[in-house]
């Protein structure tokens, strides 16, 4: 009776069948990257994720802020999807580090202050270093050639390679296959055949491998998940800048930004007005850092004033305070006005008429 021959096995490929791979993950709690990760594990690579903490991010601020009519839970995305896919998650706070990008970017901006291509090859410069210090083997992101117009073409995505000091440890494994060959897949660390061919922003083949993999609940895409890329957003953020005379920013002055309405009916002052109960709420810690209003005499809502008031300023934002209240239709209503380090006074007032406030002060 024969024996059948064993198969012959390359060292190659018994070293790394020995050995899982190990690849780090840029997580941002979208559809995109938890596929990329998803598509790496299932090749039995060892894959830990890590996101970076900007202060820019659309969820885990105001999302936990603002009273939601949808029955959905409130969540980190990028907790979410690790926790999903049974991997570790590292939040990393480059908030310090990641001001030069936005304000001096190499490549420039988008459509508004979004500087897309540095902030990619800035993520993957700081994955590339987490992956050094840590014996990690390669980088693994949820990027789709075409998908975003800075940072996901296939002009620019050499670009954040070479830049970031990754080169062919950056594995993009949704658009593998119309990309050169990488390093873990020349050296069969990673299946090129079971990578994929995604371009272009339909975003179909995602919700489609999503299904196969039983992925039914993931973050919707609409609008990216960066206050950069939102137009009202980088207006307020543009004026502030401008006002202050230099590009410079503090965490506060972004989480700022996010919350009420923003009016500047003058080019002295700015005002930050609640709109509901949790801004409410949110705005009371910054009390002692602003002069602040609230009516007295009608609910509505917490005013913070940013820049220096004359009493002509005084009386507008407390007509300003009073139009947003409950009192708006009083013929007068009382509003407390606490200058910031000095005593508080009340004014009577009439509330400014929708006609007497110009869309031009809206920010």
């Amino acid at each position: 009776m024969s024996v059948p021959a064993s198969p012959v096995v390359s060292p190659r490929a018994a070293a790394a069948a020995a050995t899982p791979r190990k690849a780090v993950a840029l997580i941002s709690g979208g559809l995109d990257s938890m596929l990329a990760a998803k598509v790496m594990l299932e090749q039995g690579i060892h894959v830990e994720g890590i996101n970076f903490f900007t202060g820019f991010c659309v969820e885990g601020h105001t999302h936990a802020i603002r009273a939601s009519k949808q029955n959905k839970p409130k969540r980190n995305n990028a907790l979410w999807s690790a926790e999903q896919l049974g991997i570790k998650l590292h939040i990393i706070d480059v908030i310090e580090e990641y001001k030069d990008v936005v304000i001096n970017p190499k490549h420039g901006y988008g459509a508004h202050l979004n500087p897309c291509l540095d902030c990619k090859g800035f993520m993957v410069r700081k994955a590339r270093e987490w992956m050094e210090a840590r014996g990690f083997d390669f980088i693994i992101t949820g990027e789709v050639v075409g998908q975003r117009p800075m940072s996901q073409r296939k002009d620019t995505m050499p670009v954040v390679a070479r830049e970031s000091g990754a080169f062919d440890r950056l594995l993009r494994p949704l658009c593998a296959k119309i990309l050169p060959p990488t390093l873990p897949e020349r050296e069969g660390w990673v299946d090129r055949d079971k990578l994929l061919d995604f371009s272009g922003r339909n975003r179909k083949p995602q919700m489609a491998l999503a299904a196969q993999f039983g992925l039914n609940d993931y973050a919707q895409p609409a609008g990216g998940c960066c206050f950069l890329t939102d137009g009202n957003y980088t207006r307020r953020l543009g004026d502030l800048w401008e006002h202050r005379g230099d590009k410079r920013y503090e965490l506060d002055d972004i989480l700022l930004l996010k919350i009420g309405r923003h009016l500047r009916p003058r080019p002295n002052f700015k005002m930050i007005v609640a709109r509901e109960e949790g801004e409410t709420n949110f705005l009371m810690g910054y009390r002692r850092d602003f002069t602040h209003l609230t009516a007295t005499s009608h609910p509505g809502p917490l005013v913070l004033i940013e820049g220096e008031l004359g009493d002509d300023d005084l009386l507008l934002a407390a007509r300003l305070t009073a139009r947003f209240g409950q009192g708006r239709a009083a013929d007068k209503v009382a509003v407390e006005i606490h200058p910031r380090g000095g005593e508080a006074l009340t004014l009577e007032v009439a509330p400014l008429h929708p006609d007497e406030i110009p869309e031009s002060w809206y920010l």
